[in-house]
This record gives C-alpha cells, sequence and structure tokens, in this order.
C-alpha cells in the first residue's frame, strides 16, 4: 500500500501540470481544471493498491479527469454543442482501464506552455504567481509550499485560491500570445522560476542558508520551458544560470551549515555534470538570440560560467565580469545590479575602486534594509585594513538579515575584527548602547518609548549599533533621514528630528545634556540634528486608493485576518484610524453593525460583519484588535489596553500602519506603500 501510495504521489509530480492544462484547455477555468484532476487523483488512490498501477499512469490520470469533466458539463447542463465536442475528444482518446496498456492521452505541449502563462498572469501578485506554478506545474501541495517558504498552509490555500478567483474575474483566456505579447509573458514566467530558485539558493529567512527541494522545482520548470519555448535565448539562459548556480550547492555550506564564500569554497565539491549542463544551455541561449544583444538573463549566465572556467578562484576573470556587469547594468539599471558591479569592480580594480561605486548607493532608499549593501561595504573596507569601519558594517549587515545562517556568519565576520576595532573611541560608548540607556530612563510612556524607538532602530540600522557615539555626525545623520524619510509628511519628518534632538541632548552630543538624566534637555542648537531643517506647511491629505487598488487589496492573498478586518472596518466605516483601534469587545452590537468609542459612534458594513465574528472567536472582553505576543513585564500597559482572557496588548498605531505599508507597497506606483488615513478617502 505504502509503495503505491508513493507511485502516485511521483506520478501526480511529473504529470500534474499535463493533466491540468489539457483540463484547462477543455473547460477554460483553471479551478475547475484542478479540481477535476485531484477527482481523477483520488480514484488512482483507490483503485490502483487493488487493481494495480497501469502500464502508462499518466494517461489513465488524463482519461478519468477528462470523464469527470464530462460528468461535470453534462449535470450543469451547458448546451449541446459543447457536449458534442467533448464527447468526440473522449471518444478520440478512450480511457484505459487499470492495468491495461491504453492509448497515450498526452496532451499537446502548448497546453503546458499556455497553463505556466496563465499561472504567471500579471494580473497576479508575485506572492500568487509563485503559489500557483508551483502548485500546478509542480504538483506540489500547500503544505509542501508553505513548508519551503515558512508560511502556513493555510495560508498558501488561501493565496492560491484568491489567485484561481482572480484569474477567472479576469476573465484570462487559456490562449497563447504571440509577438511581443508572449515575450512580455514568458518574461513574467521567468521571473517566477528565478524567484522560486534564488529562495531555494539564498533562503531570505529560516534557520537553513539553502533549501534543495525549490532550487530543484525552479530546475525542473526551466527545463520544461526550454522544452516549450526553445527559441526563446533567454529561456535558456536562465537554464544556464540556474544550472551553473546549482553546481555550487554543496560547496556553498559548511560542516554545521554556516555559508562558505565563493573565494573559500572548495570546487572540487562542484558538481561538473551541472556545469556542462550549463554550458550548453548558454550555448543554446546564444543560438537562439544570434544577431540580437543578449538580454539579462543570457548576461547573468555568461558571468556564472566565468565564475566555472576559474580553477581557482586566484584565476578568476575579474575584469571579464566587471565588463559584463557594466553591460547588464546598461540593460538593467537597478541598485543590486549596481551593487554586484561593485563587487566586481572592487575585485578587478582594488577595493577603493569599489568602495567609490558603493559609496553612491548608500542614499538609495531601495537599499535602505537589504543586508547585503553593509555585507559587501564590510569586505571593502575589511580590505582596505579598515577593521573598525568594517565590523559595524558586518555588524549592519547581521541585523538586517532574516536568515539566521547568514546572521551567524556576519555576527563571527565582525568578532573576528574585534581585537583590531578600536575599543576606546568615544570613550567605548556606541550608538546602540546609549540607544538603549536613552529609552531604558524612567518616566518614559509606551508610547515615547516606541517613537524614539523608531528613530533609533533605523539609525542603528542605517549606521550601526556598533558606531562610536563621537561619530555620529549631522552629515551621517543627514543621509538617513534622506534615505528613510526624505518624501515623509511634514509631521513625520518633524517627529524623527525631534526624536534625534532629544538623543542628542541627552548623550552631550551638543553640549546641552540633561543633568539628570530624566528628561529632554534645551534645545539644542548643533549636534548630529544640526544638518536637518524643520519641515513646515501643513500636509495634504493623501489620495485615497483607487477602486482597482481596492479590488486588489481585498483580494490579497496571505493577509491575516486582523488586518483583513481593520483594513475593511477603516473603509466601511470612515472612521478615525485611532477610533477603530480603540475598539473593545464588549462594545460591539453586532447585531446593528455599530460600536461607540467615547462619544463617536463607529458603523460597518457587510464585509465586515463578515469577518468580525471569526476575529472575536469568543472573546467578550479587551481590545478588538490584539498585538501578536504578550507584552514584557518592563512595558506593561494599563488594564484597558490588555485583554483578560489571552493576555495580549492592544494592536498599536504603529505596528497596524508599518502592516499596512508592507502589503500596499505593490500598488504604490513609487513602492513606499499606502498608510491607513488612505483607506477612509
Amino acid at each position: 500500500m505504502a509503495d503505491v501510495h508513493r507511485t502516485v504521489d511521483a506520478v501526480w509530480k511529473l504529470e500534474s501540470a499535463k493533466i491540468v492544462a489539457a483540463l484547462t484547455r477543455m473547460v477554460h477555468d483553471v479551478a475547475l481544471a484542478e479540481e477535476l484532476a485531484q477527482d481523477a487523483l483520488v480514484a488512482a488512490l483507490e483503485q490502483w493498491p487493488t487493481a494495480g498501477i497501469p502500464a502508462n499512469p499518466g494517461a489513465w490520470l488524463t482519461a478519468i479527469a477528462k470523464r469527470r469533466a464530462v460528468d461535470h458539463i453534462r449535470r450543469a447542463e451547458l448546451h449541446s454543442r459543447k457536449q458534442e465536442e467533448l464527447a468526440h475528444e473522449l471518444a478520440r482518446h478512450p480511457a484505459e482501464e487499470p492495468g491495461g496498456a491504453g492509448e497515450a492521452d498526452e496532451p499537446g505541449q502548448d497546453d503546458v506552455l499556455r497553463l505556466m502563462l496563465i499561472s504567471c498572469h500579471p494580473v497576479l501578485s508575485t506572492e500568487a504567481r509563485v503559489a500557483l506554478t508551483l502548485r500546478l506545474l509542480g504538483g506540489l501541495t500547500a503544505e509542501e509550499i508553505g513548508r519551503a517558504f515558512l508560511t502556513p498552509a493555510t495560508a498558501i490555500t488561501q493565496r492560491i485560491a484568491a489567485a484561481k478567483r482572480t484569474l477567472a474575474e479576469h476573465g484570462v483566456p487559456f490562449d497563447l500570445p504571440v509577438g511581443e505579447e508572449l515575450a512580455e509573458r514568458l518574461a513574467s514566467v521567468l521571473e517566477v522560476v528565478y524567484l522560486v530558485f534564488n529562495e531555494g539558493y539564498s533562503a531570505t529567512s529560516g534557520e537553513d542558508l539553502i533549501r534543495p527541494g525549490l532550487c530543484q522545482e525552479a530546475l525542473r520548470l526551466g527545463r520544461l520551458l526550454a522544452e516549450l519555448a526553445p527559441d526563446e535565448p533567454e529561456v535558456h539562459g536562465l537554464v544556464a544560470l540556474m544550472e551553473v548556480q546549482a553546481s555550487r550547492a554543496a560547496a556553498r555550506t559548511g560542516p554545521s551549515g554556516e555559508p562558505v564564500q565563493l573565494h573559500e569554497q572548495n570546487r572540487g565539491r562542484w558538481d561538473q555534470l551541472l556545469i556542462r549542463r550549463g554550458f550548453g544551455a548558454l550555448l543554446r541561449a546564444r543560438t537562439a538570440g544570434a544577431g540580437r544583444p543578449p538580454g539579462p538573463y543570457v548576461l547573468q549566465a555568461a558571468i556564472a560560467v566565468c565564475h566555472a572556467r576559474a580553477r581557482s578562484a586566484a584565476d578568476t576573470d575579474w575584469a571579464q565580469i566587471a565588463t559584463l556587469y557594466g553591460a547588464l547594468e546598461r540593460l538593467l539599471p537597478t541598485p543590486v545590479v549596481r551593487l554586484n558591479r561593485a563587487v566586481a569592480v572592487g575585485m578587478a580594480d582594488g577595493p577603493a575602486a569599489g568602495l567609490a561605486l558603493v559609496e553612491g548607493l548608500t542614499a538609495d532608499p531601495a537599499l535602505r534594509d537589504y543586508h547585503l549593501l553593509p555585507s559587501v561595504r564590510g569586505d571593502l573596507l575589511e580590505r582596505q585594513g579598515r577593521a573598525a569601519n568594517a565590523r559595524r558594517e558586518f555588524e549592519r549587515a547581521a541585523a538586517l538579515t532574516r536568515n539566521a545562517a547568514e546572521r551567524a556568519f556576519l555576527e563571527r565576520r565582525a568578532e573576528a575584527l574585534a581585537a583590531a576595532a578600536d575599543p576606546a573611541a568615544a570613550g567605548g560608548r556606541t550608538l546602540g548602547r546609549a540607544a538603549r540607556e536613552f529609552l531604558g530612563r524612567d518616566g518614559l510612556d509606551a508610547g515615547t518609548v516606541r517613537s524614539y524607538g523608531q528613530t533609533l532602530r533605523r539609525l542603528e540600522l542605517s549606521l550601526g549599533a556598533g558606531l562610536p557615539l563621537a561619530s555620529l555626525t549631522a552629515d551621517r545623520v543627514a543621509g538617513v533621514f534622506a534615505a528613510a524619510w526624505g518624501g515623509a509628511a511634514p509631521a513625520t519628518w518633524n517627529r524623527h528630528r525631534a526624536a534625534v534632538r532629544s538623543f542628542a541632548a541627552w548623550a552631550g552630543l551638543d553640549g546641552t545634556a540633561d543633568p539628570h538624566g530624566d528628561g529632554p534637555a534645551d534645545e539644542p542648537s548643533g549636534g548630529p540634528a544640526a544638518g536637518i531643517e524643520r519641515r513646515t506647511g501643513r500636509s495634504v491629505p493623501a489620495a485615497g486608493l483607487s477602486p482597482e487598488q481596492l479590488a486588489a487589496l481585498w483580494e490579497r492573498p496571505g493577509a491575516a485576518l486582523r488586518e483583513r478586518t481593520l483594513w475593511r472596518l477603516l473603509h466601511e466605516s470612515r472612521a478615525t484610524v485611532a477610533a477603530v483601534l480603540a475598539l473593545d469587545v464588549q462594545d460591539l452590537d453586532l447585531d446593528d453593525r455599530r460600536a461607540l468609542v467615547g462619544d463617536t459612534w463607529v458603523g460597518w458594513r457587510a464585509a465586515t460583519a463578515r469577518l468580525l465574528p471569526e476575529l472575536i472567536a469568543g472573546r467578550t472582553r479587551g481590545p478588538l484588535f490584539l498585538a501578536d505576543r504578550r507584552p514584557g513585564p518592563a512595558r506593561r500597559p494599563g488594564p484597558a489596553d490588555l485583554c483578560p482572557e489571552t493576555g495580549r496588548s492592544r494592536l498599536s498605531y504603529e505596528r497596524a500602519e508599518y502592516l499596512f505599508k508592507r502589503a500596499t507597497r505593490g500598488l504604490d506606483p513609487d513602492g513606499r506603500g499606502y498608510t491607513l488615513r488612505q483607506l477612509r478617502a
């Protein structure tokens, strides 16, 4: 029995894409096609253990699924012409009886390509495209996808269901585009496949640096796509890039899972078969693209091949790699590409040349929280012999990364430079230590600590917690403000400015320290905040989200119940954010769809009404919107802001705003995200 189930699982992963593709061509509905394919899978699990595994399992599953399609359409009493077409197709491809050889019922290769294009359709978010592709093309379950991306399986299920609804609502056809449209749609597929590969090759979060399963699945999808679109050079370029990068997998980690840098890797452990496959794919890309300039994936593959050809790190042709990155930057001038070029230039022309390029990226908002920027800067500074500066950069990088293995590696690099650093700088007092002391003073309420903490945390992430306090100069602080809050409203800008001024006064950085250390000093005139001018003028109310943006927000996959309820309630009630967050469970009138906050009634409509009972989940008292965790003993809120049944505190405005901005970055053309107030507009 166990052997049969393993066989069924293996067959499903190999054949599910073809089966779903064939069914989608018949019924023109991805969700229905997958449901019918799942019915055929259930039939296999029921019949194969007793009747035996058929000689052609894929054809058996496809034929059974097509029978289910015919039955479904007949039950729905669709028009007779459609019934005749389906019956005619079934007659041409009869189902194989269990255990028999049967006629192979292979769907056309174009069907699978169509399914790939639908799964990666631009109307879907990136997260939805990834989940749907792995589900339909990879045959992975929601649990498998969730484990790979460290996401709950329920969230993946919701994401996939929302993606299918979006495709149906937009009426996405099961057609094969041509010309420029095909190129654009293929670019979306390539983006998804490479995103899956990168998450496996260098995991953004979790304990492990590499997730081999995702790399293998991306390679399988890339190779399949190369078979389906053999004349597209970028497809072969992506396959070449992934093959060569995957060849280093065994050498990328040490015995304890720690990262091993490229120049320190044992090249004898590189997989030569994958390297040869990568070389072959790059040759096919060049043949297919003869007479045309190379695309970004072909250029990146050429860079990977340069590394693979070098017998040792010392033999690497960094000048050629820097030239290729220059061509890639002209084609794809993103901050990450420029950072990679800086690395190559630093290796080819020396660390000073690379550092000059990196310095031009430090103020780029897109790299504000990108841990590889301080990591690269630290490496270049270390090669220049500037150990103290390099150590701070590695500490910054460790604070920014969400991957445990990478964080430990960066912390070790920082510790290794500790002996060379100057511990006596600024009397041994650092930005991180001073910030903790400043925020830990008695008499500060929770709101003030949160507000000051946001400002100081940004300074630590941007400048390094180990920065000597005496090195917290006005120029450095001004650079952080420009990158982090350059486009902020006057009120936000001035709030962070006031926090820096208060911290500087307390720390005595401008000679006006509070002698008692229990409150802000007089307004300082210089110090770290000297270059930050106060912004004047009232903020212009931001425009509300458009109907299209709201529709995309409501359908956003993976959003938590708390956030979905809060967003709906804000939009339907038009109440202030503070009023909605102040709601208590005991004040809700679910029947009349309203609640009293102070002297103001807050009302809502059907969408919120459907969500509220699930959010309350039997609670009878306390805040409606709760924080994720219980508060620590040092920051315990008052009784009114604490749920007596769960022990969790009220959700803060700052946290709610942060989560909304993060969720709406993809909807904002500027990539910054929107504010909760814009749900009311």
